[in-house]
């Protein structure tokens, strides 16, 4: 049974028999996730995480910027509100997810030794992780791109003091110039 739960987990959807001898069987079916697995795997691609941050800023950006221009129309579609609306904030829920799932419950730890360097390189890192959270909370609240412009720069900073210089490099071309 145990092994049954365990592969229903990996599945997403769980059978179990029902309470009488008939042939049916109930399907629960779990809510699909795109977390990443919090067991040590070690399949982790963290430069891709934020390779997929700044995507979600441009997706949050163009939202922003079209409901902008909507609000300058005379006759706008409530429709297309409506959708960049929602767009912009899964957006901005997909950032407050990674932040909180992967970066802070999986790869940022507290320092093993205990010096003030490394101290003071744990808490940047979760002041920028902060910074991630609150200005993603701010993108869902209005269409000031000068949020998502604090999104890039704090993930950006953030990247300085994780990464190694190969995988910076890599973030750097990428991302440094705003979007791409």
């Amino acid at each position: 049974m145990k092994l049954l739960i365990t592969t229903a987990a990996l599945a997403g959807t769980l059978f179990v028999p029902s309470s009488t001898n008939e042939p049916s069987a109930r399907s629960i079916t779990a809510a699909p996730t795109t977390l990443h697995c919090q067991v040590p795997c070690g399949i982790y691609g963290d430069a891709m995480r934020i390779d997929m941050l700044m995507e979600d800023c441009a997706t949050i950006e163009k939202g922003m910027q079209q409901l902008q221009a909507m609000d300058e129309s005379e006759a706008p579609s409530k429709n297309q509100m409506v959708r960049w609306v929602m767009t912009k904030d899964d957006h901005a829920q997909k950032i407050q997810t990674m932040v909180a799932s992967y970066w802070l419950a999986q790869r940022i730890k507290s320092p093993k030794e205990d010096s003030a360097g490394a101290r003071a390189k744990y808490r940047d890192q979760l002041e920028l992780m902060h910074q991630m959270t609150v200005s993603a909370m701010k993108c869902k609240q209005t269409t000031d791109t000068s949020h998502v412009d604090a999104l890039r720069a704090a993930a950006l900073k953030f990247s300085g003091l994780y990464f190694k210089a190969e995988d910076l490099k890599h973030i750097q071309e990428h991302h440094a110039g705003g979007h791409k």
